[in-house]
């Protein structure tokens, strides 16, 4: 698969003049720029066959070529998606006050996704050292942009924008190195629009003469050629020349490939290798994390410690920085969670626009340049817009660079229903599709010390992660000890043992299994109860310890019944042979129905979970008939207990 740039190597010449600690984000067709910036051509070879020493590791297209030690972005498949991360890397560069810069580069038919918009108003709004390079070949594939572009529609601010023939190589270098020396004085972002031809077909895959006539075919200029008639018009070379280069050129090229093709492939089974990120498990478990006392009383609350967790990170990490909306004081955030910390702690709390993308964008970039980014999601329900982000970069970033270029990240956000009157864009769950992205950690908290102890890890590990906490629980009094441990990730916790059924729950269905265990436990029936505390990863030994003692299992969860994430955990169960021996009945699922969370608090509570729908999948596992049929030494054995 190969994505030709033939057309487009006169911008070579703005790119060479960039130095070895500037950024470069290119896109799918941006080798002409990654030669430029220095990656050699045995470099593009090794991607290009997936080889050993491949930047990606043989995960990502040849075409994504990347170097951590050049700052070249490893670039992905959905267009403008490398805008925001760009825009986020020029905001560590300006708060690191040096004069390096990022370049973002891209097609003409991608300006018309929002996120380059986002970035181009971030980079005007914070006054960023970036420059947006536009390669406009006038085609999206098969389909003509020239009345669909922002430039043609005047949607884009004049002042910021110099349009160049990219093509020209001479015209491109004077083009560039005013626009560097520009942005390396601190005037601001520039967007550099060049008009360029794309000589050959979309990729090698298409025919571009299907769509384009003989005509404009032959109308095409290659930039090459045009700077080769340039130099021998000015006699500066002669054409015998130029043929001895050019056949100099294509034996190297040759001879490099041909060298790569020999070489070793990939392993398959390094496939698994750095979904995530390594962590330091040893300290987290050991290391303190303060949680405040509320009027010197033995209680506090999922708020409040998340808070204090939040001022403690700030404290101890230099280079955390909280973004979010209206996450300042005096707000502090729509539920508190941020208050007082921006008054303690100055521009590093610090608000944004209403632009999820945005927030999770610059997050991605902050990370590269060693800053630790925390971003506040004002309800899990509204994330959507930066799903993009989610799924293209966060959780793929470490993976697709084989471990070079981690990702940092902190997520969370107000979660879950149970408080009534928030409808479906203020109650959601959707936990199911959070822990179906590969490289992303997901945590749900249900107490005060585990919110304290899963935040004070992720902040001090180089793992992509969202924390959801319910809002349902952020104001109720726990009992709480003066302080917490960090608790690794991976790791449940047994809430109460029992003997005969395991229920797994987690967040505010925690709540509603232990109520339920209340209940049948007069009846006679020993619930042990699992709060999984982080769904990804699982800690799938504890369940099955759990189910080897009991035979029986119950799961809850808030989410919809369809690809839920209990569906994930009950499959899990039934899949393994040993698992499938401990069974004594069938599992039982219990969640919400698969409908929206309705606005009405009665019609809430129709849907949602209730103590009484997870009461009777307990007897269901474990009906009456068991205890009737019990000998008279279990009886005697279980009063003793």
């Amino acid at each position: 698969m190969q994505v030709p740039c033939a057309g487009h190597e006169g911008l070579m010449a703005f790119a060479c003049q960039l130095r070895a600690t500037d950024y470069l984000f290119s896109y799918y067709r941006g080798y002409h720029l990654r030669l430029a910036k220095g990656i050699s051509a045995e470099q593009l070879a090794k991607d290009f066959l997936a080889r050993r020493g491949s930047s990606s590791g043989g995960r990502s297209m040849s075409v994504h070529c990347s170097s951590r030690e050049l700052n070249v972005f490893p670039d992905a498949g959905p267009v403008a998606s490398q805008c925001l991360p760009a825009v986020g890397v020029a905001w560590g560069q300006k708060l690191n006050r040096c004069d390096d810069l990022t370049v973002c580069s891209l097609g003409e038919g991608a300006t018309r996704q929002g996120e380059f918009y986002e970035a181009v108003c971030f980079a005007i709004q914070e006054h960023l050292p970036i420059v947006f390079l536009v390669e406009d070949n006038k085609y999206a594939i098969s389909t003509r942009t020239e009345k669909m572009t922002p430039l043609r529609l005047e949607m884009l601010n004049k002042a910021y924008v110099q349009i160049a023939n990219g093509y020209d190589v001479d015209e491109m270098y004077e083009v560039g190195r005013k626009a560097i020396e520009r942005i390396r004085a601190g005037l601001g972002p520039a967007i550099l629009w060049c008009h360029v031809d794309r000589v050959g077909s979309h990729t090698l895959m298409d025919d571009h003469r299907r769509y384009r006539s003989d005509e404009e075919l032959a109308a095409l200029t290659d930039p090459i050629e045009h700077w080769c008639e340039k130099l021998i018009a000015a006699g500066q070379i002669t054409p015998a020349e130029i043929a001895t280069l050019r056949q100099e050129i294509a034996e190297e090229i040759e001879s490099t490939y041909a060298r790569v093709e020999r070489e070793p492939a990939l392993e398959v089974r390094c496939v698994y290798d750095h979904v995530f990120a390594a962590t330091e498990t040893s300290k987290a478990e050991t290391a303190p994390v303060s949680i405040p006392l509320r009027q010197e009383k033995s209680t506090t609350t999922l708020l409040a410690a998340f808070n204090q967790t939040l001022r403690n990170g700030l404290a101890e990490l230099p280079k955390m920085m909280i973004l979010g909306q209206d996450i300042q004081d005096p707000k502090g955030g729509v539920f508190g969670l941020t208050a007082g910390l921006s008054t303690e702690f100055p521009q590093r709390v610090i608000n944004t626009p209403i632009a999820e993308a945005t927030i999770l964008g610059t997050a991605v970039g902050l990370g590269l340049l060693g800053y630790k980014p925390v971003c506040e999601i004002q309800f899990i329900d509204f994330i959507s817009p930066g799903f993009n982000q989610l799924t293209t970069h966060i959780g793929t970033l470490n993976w697709r660079s084989v471990g070079r270029w981690p990702c940092p990240i902190v997520i969370y956000a107000p979660y879950g229903a149970y408080l009534p009157a928030g409808g479906l864009w203020h109650s959601e769950s959707k936990e199911g599709w959070w822990t179906h992205i590969p490289g992303l950690r997901v945590a749900v908290p249900s107490r005060p010390e585990d919110a304290a102890g899963l935040l004070a890890s992720a902040l001090h590990e180089d793992v992509p992660t969202l924390l959801l906490l319910p809002k349902h629980l952020f104001r109720l009094e726990r009992h709480c000890q003066t302080s917490t441990t960090r608790i690794p990730f991976g790791q449940a916790r047994i809430v109460r043992e029992g003997r005969e059924v395991t229920v797994v729950a987690w967040g505010n269905c925690v709540e509603l299994a232990e109520a339920a265990a209340e209940e049948v436990d007069e009846e006679g029936c020993s619930v042990e109860i699992i709060d999984l505390r982080t769904l990804v990863p699982c800690d799938w030994e504890t369940i099955d310890q759990s189910l080897k003692k009991t035979g029986r299992l119950v799961v809850v969860h808030e989410d919809s019944r369809t690809s839920g994430f209990g569906a994930t955990l009950v499959a899990e169960m039934l899949a393994h042979a040993k698992r499938f021996e401990y069974l004594i009945a069938a599992p039982q699922l219990v969640t919400r129905a698969d409908v929206p969370i309705p606005y009405h608090p009665d019609m809430e509570r129709s849907v949602l979970p209730s103590c009484k729908d997870l009461i009777d999948a307990i007897k269901t596992v474990y009906p009456a008939e068991s205890l009737e049929s019990m000998t008279w030494k279990d009886r005697w054995q279980r009063q003793q207990a």
